[in-house]
């Protein structure tokens, strides 16, 4: 049975999403040892970055001619909100401004590629360009909550600071998703040296994107 290009690109990057589970941040907000500090800073940059998230799915909308298409775009936007909320709420928690956040190299590297992609490309670049992160962190929410390095579905969800991020990003609401994206990508596919240079990159930035928060020197915390 032929795979679909989704499917493809998410095999063939692999060692990627790994070195992603496998990151001390990550791995950090999994056992609940993450310093709050790193997760905050890191709750600043993501909001920074999930609002270019929605720009670039409110371009892709206004591209694609299918009316059922363009909803689905739009309730793809919906769901960033929702993050967003969650972030909102991280950073009430923690004392983070986030009007006052200023985006590290990576995160500025991320959502200029992607605005620019939404801009500048057809509808099927832009939904493989943000399908990475999407299926990225229904990876990373179910393998941490089963507690294992891969392929469970989550059983029991950990107690501690970081469980709501780990429950929103296993949670069966957050799947449907990552596949009405990866069906826009197979849909509107890009030629296929394209998709993949598009995709792998995309990949690299997250993995990125968790370094630089973990580098950040540890603050104290309110």
């Amino acid at each position: 049975m032929s795979r679909n290009l989704s499917e493809d690109l998410w095999l063939e990057n692999q060692n990627l999403a790994i070195a992603c589970l496998k990151h001390p941040f990550v791995q950090g907000i999994g056992d609940g040892s993450l310093p709050k500090s790193k997760f905050a800073y890191y709750v600043g940059q993501d909001a920074f970055f999930l609002e270019a998230f929605a720009r670039a799915y409110s371009i892709a909308a206004a591209k694609v001619s299918d009316w059922q298409d363009f909803n689905i775009f739009h309730d793809l936007a919906s769901g960033v909100l929702q993050e967003l909320k969650l972030h909102q709420d991280y950073a009430e928690e923690w004392g983070v401004d986030l009007r006052q956040i200023e985006p590290a190299v990576a995160t500025r590297r991320y959502t200029d590629f992607l605005v620019s992609t939404a801009w500048s490309q057809e509808v099927g670049v832009t939904a493989i360009a943000m399908l990475p992160c999407m299926k990225l962190y229904a990876f990373l929410g179910q393998n941490l909550a089963g507690g294992c390095i891969l392929g469970n579905l989550p059983s029991n969800l950990p107690n501690h600071a970081y469980s709501g991020w780990i429950q929103t990003y296993s949670s069966a609401e957050f799947m449907p998703l990552v596949t009405q994206l990866s069906e826009l990508s197979d849909r509107y596919s890009a030629p296929v040296s394209l998709a993949r240079s598009t995709y792998r990159y995309a990949m690299q930035c997250e993995l990125d994107f968790f370094q630089t928060a973990w580098d950040q020197p540890l603050t104290k915390q309110g």
